[in-house]
């Protein structure tokens, strides 16, 4: 069982990670209205995150360089299957199913993680565990909205669960402890790499590019791009990343898995408060069916998180109306 104190920082740091990524559906939507490409939009969140962590992370790597030259190959692993990948593929999914179903498949990447766990590390769900993974999924189907008006189409389904594999890729690559870079060393690093990559797909074409200057609607009022850009970037970029590596070193790929479906409901929240888009009944009853699933997987959580152990060192990093995690 987790210790009582990392487990609670572990579920503050998660909870904090979950909200800030939530608030991503806000910012971009701004953007995008403007005219950004959802491609710009993500290329830049990530880079600017990067850039803003850099001066912190090259602080907490002083006199430590050999940690960042031992988990090179680390660092480009995490940048490449956990931020550019998810970006590239939500980014596609969305071009050919609604936004709900796309969450939704990408979000099925928790599942993945329970596979993993199970499979990779010997950790088999327990039975209050296996209920909680059908209840958080359930709710999330109703948090989505995934019935009403839903499309279904065959590549776009098949980009959605690449992005849920990406998905999966940041909880599972987080997990690791034992001769790690610190959290936020790790964003900083990892979402560089990721800024990289989706760069350079914006340069051979795979990823459209476009951006204005112009200003933006955001929370009801005219506001400078640089507004929505910084919080996208600051926000639901660095702060939510190196929150979120912190609270799966703490939880366990597993458990912060299933509290990070939380994002859902903040993104919510979110275009409630900013963009007056009420959430509907069956929203509302979706996630409280949510937060009964992620409690269920918590309780089921009995045994240490094993795979803070086990997997490959890598360095860590998902959003409602947003261009992927």
């Amino acid at each position: 069982m987790l210790d009582r104190r990392t487990g609670l920082i572990g579920l503050l740091l998660a909870v904090v990670s979950a909200a800030a990524f939530g608030t991503s559906g806000v910012f971009a939507t701004a953007l995008l209205d403007a005219g950004w490409t959802a491609g710009s939009a993500v290329t830049v969140r990530v880079g600017v995150a990067s850039v803003a962590l850099a001066v912190p992370a090259l602080v907490q790597l002083r006199g430590r360089w050999s940690l960042l030259r031992a988990n090179a190959g680390a660092v480009l692993a995490f940048g490449a299957l956990a931020v550019a990948l998810p970006q590239l593929a939500y980014f596609y999914a969305v071009s050919r199913l609604s936004v709900g179903v796309a969450l939704l498949l990408e979000y099925s990447g928790v599942l993945l993680v329970v596979l993993w766990t199970w499979a990779r590390l010997g950790q088999r769900p327990s039975r209050v565990t296996g209920a909680g993974v059908v209840v958080a999924v359930g709710g999330l189907v109703l948090v989505l909205d995934v019935l009403s008006g839903a499309q279904i189409d065959p590549l776009g389904v098949m980009w959605g669960l690449i992005a849920a594999v990406g998905l999966a890729s940041y909880f599972v690559l987080s997990a690791h402890s034992d001769d790690a870079l610190p959290p936020l060393v790790s964003a900083w690093a990892g979402l560089g790499v990721g800024a990289l990559t989706l760069g350079a797909a914006a340069l051979v074409g795979v990823l459209p590019w476009r951006t204005t200057a112009v200003d933006v609607e955001l929370a009801g009022r005219s506001t400078s791009w640089l507004v929505p850009v910084l919080g996208v970037a600051l926000v639901s970029a660095a702060l939510a990343y190196a929150t979120g590596i912190a609270a799966v070193r703490r939880l366990g790929s597993r458990l912060s898995s299933f509290v990070g479906l939380s994002e859902v409901l903040f993104a919510v929240v979110a275009a409630w408060l900013a963009l007056g888009q009420q959430p509907s009944v069956v929203q509302l009853v979706g996630g409280v069916v949510v937060l009964v699933g992620i409690v269920l997987v918590r309780l089921g959580e009995d045994r240490p998180p094993a795979d803070t152990a086990d997997v490959d060192p890598v360095p860590a990093v998902a959003e409602p109306q947003t261009p992927g995690r």
